[in-house]
């Protein structure tokens, strides 16, 4: 059961028409009615959250770490209504949401524990004759306001997901979640205000699209997830105001299966990465491109194992494989995709049209005979679809996921992990599995960003926390001279004496 969440007490306009209404995507009905921020009072709540930040960056890695721990355990106290929250609000299964769950405990004690690690001032060394008895050294300040723009897929992992390292860093969080799926980042907001953060210090705002251009207005670094024709908008506001964001934007992932695969390791992987949260996932397998010796067997397999898949409203574990699709107009797009590559000769062997209500649902389709001609293959479709297609070899196949506008994450099967190294660094993606499908996602030391038009910036790693800070370098002179050799007026003696040094130092001269 979801628990309706109280509005938000940030400022709103007050009129019943600015609220949003909270849907389970399962039945239709109506989980909550959330106010929304209105656009104009968004200066005001960045405003606060700036005026919060000092105070929590002066506690220190130290200090953040004991209030992260707080986080877990009032995460672990309130686990089942975490879990029902992130169900209710985008219809996907069970199972699902506890990933979600898992990831977030996880997260809470990675970036608390690895903070100062990746923060840490650094020394900085250099062989040039100019900065000859200097310390140098670089350190890191946060940004100040991070705001984080977050989707419906995954209200959790990539929303307040996102706030974790920039607070952790220092910085001071407003997210704006997903108009559709509000009420897990206003949950989070309760999290906060029971753990002992400083007021102000992250601040949810509901709202639509009006809303997320009024953050990117304001705040320090923008923080975006969602489709790569937003991004770029969102990129360019925060260009206007030159100030940094990341981007988590669209894909087309591929997973190419070998002939020398294992083939109930390539189903599994196959199925999962394509189904897993209804498609509707970033790193979701949206099309598969099978070495011909392999393929017939492959695609019978792969057929029998979706037809198993259940596909309905979600309720305890194991009640659903297949959940709703979160978002309105995402089910049309899956099936006009579906459509065009029947429409163009594929082959529909299992699903292929939308369930009937109530609530939305698509269940599992397998699609083959389809080629690059098609929508399905070429234009991310974010929902329970798998096309298939047959290719000679791996050079083929490389070049058709290479052929692609996109460039966020691919998958190899085979028993040859030495070949599938030298084919993973021929992809023009910015992720790569081998025997394996979407887990690198859940692996926090490993950096997870697109190429292309999958986005700019990443997740996760050393790159995924320092994003979120400035960098200072200092140079310190000790013991200075009263005046340096290459000091004006110009001496000549000087300068030779330079240009001796650098010809005895001859090939060992060098800067780093």
């Amino acid at each position: 059961m979801v628990v309706p969440i109280e509005e938000s007490p940030t400022p709103t306009t007050g009129r019943k028409e600015e609220s949003l209404p909270v849907l389970d995507p399962a039945t239709g009905k109506q989980l909550a009615d959330v106010a929304v921020t209105d656009p104009a009072a968004v200066h005001t709540v960045v405003k606060a959250a700036r005026a919060a930040q000092p105070a929590w960056r002066a506690l220190g890695f130290r200090g953040r770490r004991a209030v992260f721990a707080t986080s877990r355990r009032w995460l672990l106290d309130n686990r089942d209504r975490v879990i029902d929250t992130i169900v209710g609000e985008t219809g996907k299964a069970r199972e699902e949401a506890v990933i979600e769950f898992v990831y977030m405990v996880t997260a809470m004690s990675y970036w608390a524990r690895t903070a100062p690690a990746h923060l840490r001032t650094r020394r900085v060394r250099s062989l040039s004759p100019f900065v000859l008895g200097r310390t140098m050294y670089t350190r890191r300040e946060p940004v100040g306001v991070v705001g984080v723009i977050g989707p419906w897929n995954q209200p959790l992992i990539n929303s307040f997901g996102d706030a974790i390292p920039a607070l952790a860093a220092g910085n001071a969080v407003v997210l704006k979640p997903s108009e559709e799926t509000p009420l897990t980042g206003l949950l989070m907001r309760e999290m906060i205000r029971d753990c002992g953060y400083p007021p102000g210090v992250f601040q949810v705002i509901p709202g639509a699209g009006a809303t997320g251009r009024a953050l990117a207005d304001e705040a320090d670094f923008v923080m975006f997830t969602g489709s790569t024709a937003t991004g770029r908008k969102v990129a360019a506001r925060a260009a206007e105001r030159l100030v940094p964001s990341s981007l988590e934007l669209g894909g087309k992932d591929a997973l190419l299966v070998l002939a020398d695969a294992p083939l109930d390791r390539a189903v599994n992987v196959a199925v999962h990465g394509a189904f897993f949260n209804a498609g509707q996932t970033c790193t979701s397998i949206e099309r598969v491109y099978v070495e011909e010796p392999l393929y017939e067997e492959f695609v019978t397999r792969v057929r029998e194992l979706t037809e198993r898949l259940t596909v309905g409203r979600p309720g305890g574990l194991g009640t659903a494989d297949i959940g709703a699709i979160t978002h309105p107009p995402q089910l049309d797009v899956i099936d006009d995709h579906v459509k065009d590559a029947v429409a163009q000769g594929a082959r529909v062997l299992t699903g292929g049209r939308p369930l009937e209500g109530p609530g939305r649902f698509y269940p599992p389709t397998v699609l083959v005979d389809v080629d690059h001609t098609m929508r399905c293959m070429r234009e991310e479709t974010f929902g329970p679809t798998l096309p298939i297609m047959k290719v000679r070899d791996a050079e083929e196949a490389v070049r058709l996921i290479n052929d692609s506008d996109y460039g966020l994450q691919a998958s190899i099967v085979t028993r040859d992990t030495r070949r599938a190294r030298a084919i993973a660094a021929r992809l023009k993606v910015g992720a790569v599995t081998v025997n394996d499908t979407q887990s690198n996602y859940l692996a926090l030391g490993l950096p997870m960003g697109g190429w292309r038009q999958s986005g700019l910036g990443v997740r996760h790693g050393a790159e995924g926390i320092r994003k979120y800070t400035k960098t200072q370098s200092v140079m310190v002179n000790k013991h200075p001279l009263r005046r340096d050799v290459h000091m004006m007026p110009f001496r000549p003696s000087g300068y030779r004496f330079v240009l001796r040094l650098v010809d005895v130092l001859g090939g060992r001269f060098r800067t780093r």
